[in-house]
């Protein structure tokens, strides 16, 4: 009868056998040349390479100044949990979000029985279509008071700046505010647009992401498309106070989480740091970042770099514990 053969720390977190033996081979020899590792383990240079990737990809072993850096079996360990640990966090998070989308779709068909409540009004607010866009929100600002907030996720794409300028400089001219907050890629997609907007008197900050355009006015007024995203029309213009006021709420947190781009350059800038250390917290891959954040691939790879060593850590993990420390997340 054949015997089982023993499971390695290694094999339990899901390596496969032939990586586990690997290596065991190569953890008397961390710190030692590449070559001499290799040899160590009977492999040339570029298959030892080839064959630690998987180790390397989960920072378990470093190859750093031509030497191989191997973890012990509790830094391992310790790692991947603490990796795990924040996977089924965000995993956490994310179903909390869809659970609180239930009660709206099993509520959709759900009214009170005869009875079971008086005084139904409707709510203040209506759907349309039609119209120019740039003229109904200067109408719209014109009749309102309060400062502007607006989500402006892509609308540098659209053919109408020089009027939404004109409304910007108008208002900011009355002593109104216009407050915007755009995704970062629109420093490399349109940084003549952020200019331009901020001479015009809007205060501008970025975040890596928006999820929808949204155009709030005071506390009186609000305007999203319906559904969601990055659409013109059909648009819900509300009224209800305590809808606009739940809007501006999420505004004015998504405000505060924001960062201020430098504007008084040649070329917009905008500190890359904090957006990198929060898109590495969550496990994203270099190329989901520069997809994100609208940068190249190798400005990310030379800024993660650039982190790690200003951390002073061996690895991604360390660098986001270190971060965490120093309060930059």
């Amino acid at each position: 009868m054949a015997r089982a053969e023993r499971d390695t720390v290694l094999t339990a977190l899901g390596f496969d056998r032939a990586t586990a033996q690997l290596y065991e081979g190569m953890l008397p020899q961390s710190g030692r040349e590449l070559g001499w590792v290799a040899a160590a383990v009977l492999r040339t240079p570029d298959e030892l390479v080839a064959e630690m990737a998987p180790l390397v990809e989960r920072g378990i072993v470093r190859l750093q100044q031509g030497r191989v850096y191997v973890e012990g079996p509790a830094q391992a360990l310790a790692r991947l949990i603490d990796e795990q640990g924040a996977a089924v966090a965000t995993v956490q998070e994310r179903l909390a979000a869809l659970a609180t989308a239930v009660p709206l779709v099993a509520g959709g068909g759900a009214k009170p029985a005869e009875g079971e409540v008086v005084d139904v009004r409707p709510l203040d607010g209506e759907v349309s279509s039609g119209g120019q866009p740039a003229t109904l929100i200067g109408a719209l600002i014109a009749q309102s008071s309060g400062d502007l907030l607006w989500l402006r996720p892509d609308q540098w794409r659209i053919d109408r700046e020089p009027e939404m300028l004109r409304i910007i400089r108008d208002l900011v001219a009355s002593g109104r505010r216009s407050l915007a907050i755009y995704p970062l890629r629109v420093m490399a997609d349109a940084p003549d647009v952020v200019r331009r907007r901020a001479e015009a008197g809007e205060e501008i900050r970025l975040l890596p992401d928006l999820p929808t355009r949204m155009f709030v006015i005071g506390s009186t007024h609000a305007v999203v498309p319906e559904p969601l995203g990055y659409v013109d029309e059909p648009r819900l213009l509300v009224r209800q106070g305590a809808v606009v006021g739940v809007m501006r709420l999420w505004f004015e947190e998504l405000w505060g989480r924001a960062a201020v781009p430098a504007l008084d350059g040649a070329e917009p800038q905008v500190d890359l740091r904090r957006f990198l250390l929060e898109q590495l917290a969550t496990g994203a891959r270099d190329e989901q970042i520069a997809r994100k954040l609208g940068i190249s691939l190798r400005t990310v790879r030379r800024r993660v770099a650039d982190l790690m060593t200003e951390l002073g850590a061996d690895s991604r993990f360390q660098a986001g514990i270190e971060a965490a420390r120093r309060g930059w997340i």
